[in-house]
Order: structure tokens, then C-alpha cells, then sequence
């Protein structure tokens, strides 16, 4: 299986950093299988950190024999213990179990919306998880261990253009 991470410079030897703010799985290295989700990711952390290049990095994973060795916590799908533990991790509030990695759905901006409109009390758990579903919801896999960044093999990285529309 191939991963992607998106930054603003290429990641060969991922490390596990505090995040200066809560994401949906906690602290960990984020990456995905979607190509253009790593792209616009990379994009956005060229923007936030006032950068000139952005990079996406690519890792191959034996998913096999990671799941087989460590604790993997995987959501199929947005549900009612994917909302709770996404919500808890983005309150900074979560105090469960402690994963080596992490997969489900991304709370991309789009779904980022719905989510607020949650976590503001505006919306019930049940309406919030109706939208969800008729959503197009890009993956994430968080790796929330050392042990657990073992099993990612850097490849290389994509050609991207920086703003300047350079390679």
C-alpha cells in the first residue's frame, strides 16, 4: 500500500512532533492513500507556514503485517464512535486507549463545517451523522507510535509546482 503526507518540505525520516493544535486522531504522523488530499494538504501548510514550496512525501506500508503486530484502531466508516473519538481528540479531552495507529475518515474543511456545528451543540449526533454520510470523505492513517513509523518506507516524492509555477 501506498501512503502520502503532505508538508511543505519532504519528510525521508517521519518523526512524531507535538501538533500545535487538536487533531481528529491525536498526535501522530497523518498520511493517506489519496494522492490529491496530500496535494492540497501540502498546499495549505505552504500557505500556513508563509512558505515557498510544498512537498508531498510518498511511503510505502505493509498494512498486512502492521495491523498484525500493533494496536490499529481502524473506522470503516463516520460513525457514532468515530464522531466520539474524533470530537474527544479535537477537545483535547480524549483519555482512551492509546493506539500505535490510527485509520478512518478525515474531517476535511467541508466536513469540518458539520463537525463545528456539533461540537457548538447546533446539531444532534443523529444529524450530524446523516450529513456525514452524504459526504465524499477522504482517509487518514495516524501513525501514533515510534513503533508504529518502523512500518513506513519512504519512496520518494511527487512533482509538485510551488506558487511560483516551478518544479
Amino acid at each position: 500500500m501506498i501512503v502520502y503526507h503532505g508538508s511543505d518540505v519532504a519528510v525521508e525520516k517521519p518523526l512524531l512532533i507535538k501538533p500545535k493544535r487538536t487533531l481528529d486522531f491525536g498526535s501522530g504522523f497523518y498520511t493517506t492513500t489519496n494522492k490529491n488530499q496530500a496535494v492540497s494538504f501540502a498546499h495549505k501548510v505552504m500557505m500556513r507556514n508563509d512558505s515557498k514550496t510544498k512537498a508531498v512525501s510518498m511511503y510505502e506500508i505493509d498494512f498486512d503485517m502492521m495491523k498484525n503486530k500493533l494496536e490499529v484502531l481502524m473506522f470503516h466508516a463516520p460513525n457514532s464512535e468515530w464522531l466520539d473519538f474524533v470530537f474527544a481528540n479535537r477537545q483535547g479531552i480524549y483519555k482512551g486507549k492509546q493506539y500505535d495507529a490510527v485509520i478512518g475518515a478525515v474531517a476535511d474543511d467541508t466536513i469540518y463545517r458539520v463537525f463545528s456545528l456539533y461540537e457548538a451543540g447546533l446539531l444532534t449526533r443523529e444529524e450530524t451523522l446523516k450529513r456525514l454520510k452524504i459526504r465524499k470523505l477522504y482517509d487518514q492513517m495516524t501513525f501514533c507510535t515510534e513503533e508504529s513509523l518502523f512500518y513506513l518506507k519512504y519512496i520518494g516524492q511527487l512533482e509538485l509546482e510551488n506558487e511560483e509555477g516551478n518544479l
